[in-house]
Protein backbone atom coordinates (compact mmCIF):
# COMPACT_ATOMS: atom_id res chain seq x y z
CA UNK A 1 0.00 0.00 0.00
CA UNK A 2 3.27 2.50 0.67
CA UNK A 3 4.15 2.38 -3.03
CA UNK A 4 0.70 3.51 -4.37
CA UNK A 5 0.96 6.08 -1.69
CA UNK A 6 3.85 7.70 -2.74
CA UNK A 7 2.80 7.30 -6.66
CA UNK A 8 1.54 10.92 -7.02
CA UNK A 9 4.56 12.03 -5.58
CA UNK A 10 6.73 10.38 -7.85
CA UNK A 11 4.57 11.26 -11.10
CA UNK A 12 4.43 14.37 -9.89
CA UNK A 13 7.91 14.49 -9.96
CA UNK A 14 8.47 12.92 -13.38
CA UNK A 15 6.02 15.69 -15.04
CA UNK A 16 7.85 18.54 -13.20
CA UNK A 17 11.42 16.76 -14.88
CA UNK A 18 9.62 15.98 -17.88
CA UNK A 19 8.63 19.94 -18.23
CA UNK A 20 12.23 20.80 -17.14
CA UNK A 21 13.97 18.79 -20.10
CA UNK A 22 11.41 19.78 -22.17
CA UNK A 23 12.22 23.16 -21.78
CA UNK A 24 15.96 22.81 -21.92
CA UNK A 25 15.37 21.02 -25.66
CA UNK A 26 13.21 24.35 -26.41
CA UNK A 27 16.32 26.38 -25.40
CA UNK A 28 18.65 24.22 -27.96
CA UNK A 29 16.25 24.17 -30.59
CA UNK A 30 15.47 27.95 -30.14
CA UNK A 31 19.37 28.42 -30.32
CA UNK A 32 19.17 32.59 -29.79
CA UNK A 33 18.46 32.76 -26.61
CA UNK A 34 22.14 31.54 -26.10
CA UNK A 35 24.47 33.80 -25.42
CA UNK A 36 28.19 33.12 -27.64
CA UNK A 37 30.57 34.95 -28.02
CA UNK A 38 30.83 35.32 -31.75
CA UNK A 39 35.12 34.47 -33.00
CA UNK A 40 35.12 36.71 -35.76
CA UNK A 41 33.41 40.02 -34.37
CA UNK A 42 30.39 39.80 -36.13
CA UNK A 43 26.97 40.67 -34.06
CA UNK A 44 24.11 38.77 -35.57
CA UNK A 45 21.00 40.05 -34.50
CA UNK A 46 18.92 37.17 -35.18
CA UNK A 47 20.51 34.03 -36.87
CA UNK A 48 16.79 33.04 -37.99
CA UNK A 49 16.13 36.28 -39.65
CA UNK A 50 19.58 37.17 -41.41
CA UNK A 51 21.75 35.31 -44.20
CA UNK A 52 23.57 31.88 -43.10
CA UNK A 53 26.74 33.84 -42.06
CA UNK A 54 28.22 30.44 -40.36
CA UNK A 55 31.71 29.17 -41.59
CA UNK A 56 31.82 26.38 -43.78
CA UNK A 57 33.89 23.36 -42.94
CA UNK A 58 35.08 22.07 -46.37
CA UNK A 59 34.29 18.22 -46.25
CA UNK A 60 34.06 15.74 -48.72
CA UNK A 61 30.58 14.48 -49.16
CA UNK A 62 31.02 11.14 -47.65
CA UNK A 63 32.80 13.09 -44.22
CA UNK A 64 30.16 15.44 -44.66
CA UNK A 65 27.59 12.47 -44.25
CA UNK A 66 29.38 11.02 -41.89
CA UNK A 67 29.90 14.45 -39.38
CA UNK A 68 26.23 15.08 -39.91
CA UNK A 69 25.46 11.32 -38.56
CA UNK A 70 27.74 12.04 -35.87
CA UNK A 71 25.83 15.22 -34.92
CA UNK A 72 22.66 13.42 -35.06
CA UNK A 73 24.06 10.63 -32.56
CA UNK A 74 24.75 13.42 -30.13
CA UNK A 75 21.36 14.59 -30.70
CA UNK A 76 19.60 11.73 -30.03
CA UNK A 77 21.77 11.01 -27.17
CA UNK A 78 20.45 13.89 -25.70
CA UNK A 79 17.14 13.24 -25.82
CA UNK A 80 17.82 9.51 -24.16
CA UNK A 81 20.17 11.87 -21.15
CA UNK A 82 17.08 13.41 -20.59
CA UNK A 83 14.20 10.50 -20.35
CA UNK A 84 17.04 8.87 -17.82
CA UNK A 85 17.10 11.96 -15.78
CA UNK A 86 13.30 11.62 -16.18
CA UNK A 87 13.27 7.87 -15.04
CA UNK A 88 15.89 8.34 -12.45
CA UNK A 89 18.58 6.01 -13.66
CA UNK A 90 21.25 8.14 -13.60
CA UNK A 91 23.46 5.61 -13.95
CA UNK A 92 22.50 5.03 -17.59
CA UNK A 93 22.60 9.00 -17.90
CA UNK A 94 26.09 9.22 -16.67
CA UNK A 95 27.01 5.94 -18.95
CA UNK A 96 25.60 7.99 -22.44
CA UNK A 97 27.56 11.11 -21.66
CA UNK A 98 30.40 9.71 -20.84
CA UNK A 99 30.61 7.31 -24.34
CA UNK A 100 28.70 9.55 -26.58
CA UNK A 101 29.30 13.23 -25.83
CA UNK A 102 32.52 13.16 -23.85
CA UNK A 103 36.30 12.68 -24.84
CA UNK A 104 36.12 9.39 -25.62
CA UNK A 105 33.32 10.20 -28.80
CA UNK A 106 35.94 12.73 -29.11
CA UNK A 107 38.70 10.29 -29.65
CA UNK A 108 36.67 7.94 -31.89
CA UNK A 109 35.49 11.02 -34.04
CA UNK A 110 39.14 12.18 -34.61
CA UNK A 111 39.96 8.47 -35.62
CA UNK A 112 37.21 8.46 -38.32
CA UNK A 113 37.75 12.00 -39.29
CA UNK A 114 40.54 14.45 -40.82
CA UNK A 115 41.21 16.53 -38.16
CA UNK A 116 42.97 19.01 -40.80
CA UNK A 117 40.12 19.89 -42.37
CA UNK A 118 38.58 21.34 -39.69
CA UNK A 119 38.95 24.97 -38.26
CA UNK A 120 40.86 25.40 -34.83
CA UNK A 121 38.33 27.38 -33.62
CA UNK A 122 36.01 24.27 -34.41
CA UNK A 123 38.30 22.23 -32.47
CA UNK A 124 37.94 24.53 -29.43
CA UNK A 125 34.14 24.62 -29.52
CA UNK A 126 34.48 20.91 -30.05
CA UNK A 127 36.86 20.70 -26.74
CA UNK A 128 34.68 22.75 -24.94
CA UNK A 129 31.50 20.30 -25.92
CA UNK A 130 33.37 17.44 -24.87
CA UNK A 131 34.90 19.17 -21.18
CA UNK A 132 30.74 20.31 -20.60
CA UNK A 133 29.76 16.02 -21.11
CA UNK A 134 32.64 15.35 -18.60
CA UNK A 135 31.92 17.86 -16.13
CA UNK A 136 28.05 16.34 -16.28
CA UNK A 137 28.92 13.18 -16.14
CA UNK A 138 30.92 13.91 -13.27
CA UNK A 139 27.46 15.60 -11.46
CA UNK A 140 25.07 13.30 -12.56
CA UNK A 141 25.77 10.61 -9.68
CA UNK A 142 24.75 13.21 -7.41
CA UNK A 143 21.08 12.56 -8.35
CA UNK A 144 20.77 16.30 -7.66
CA UNK A 145 18.81 18.25 -10.10
CA UNK A 146 20.24 21.36 -8.88
CA UNK A 147 23.44 20.13 -9.66
CA UNK A 148 22.60 18.27 -13.00
CA UNK A 149 20.55 20.87 -15.04
CA UNK A 150 22.71 23.31 -14.89
CA UNK A 151 25.47 21.46 -16.35
CA UNK A 152 23.62 20.41 -18.39
CA UNK A 153 22.57 23.39 -19.73
CA UNK A 154 26.46 24.20 -20.11
CA UNK A 155 26.96 20.90 -22.42
CA UNK A 156 23.84 22.44 -24.68
CA UNK A 157 24.96 25.89 -24.84
CA UNK A 158 28.51 24.22 -26.04
CA UNK A 159 26.29 22.49 -28.73
CA UNK A 160 24.37 25.66 -29.67
CA UNK A 161 27.87 27.58 -29.99
CA UNK A 162 29.29 25.63 -32.48
CA UNK A 163 26.20 25.49 -34.66
CA UNK A 164 26.03 28.84 -34.60
CA UNK A 165 29.57 29.35 -35.64
CA UNK A 166 29.67 26.41 -38.22
CA UNK A 167 28.39 24.71 -40.71
CA UNK A 168 29.40 21.68 -43.04
CA UNK A 169 29.95 22.04 -46.67
CA UNK A 170 30.45 19.25 -48.90
CA UNK A 171 32.87 19.57 -50.95
CA UNK A 172 33.52 17.14 -54.15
Amino acid sequence: MSWISSLPLYRGKQVLLGGAALGVLCVVLSAGCSEVEHRHGEQRSNPYLTSDTRYPIPLSSPAGKEHRAVMLQHLETIQVIVNALVEEDYELAKGLTESHLGFFMHRQAMAHQQPENFPPAYHDLAMAHHAAAEELARIIPTKDLKQILPQFNNVLKACVACHLEFKVKSGS
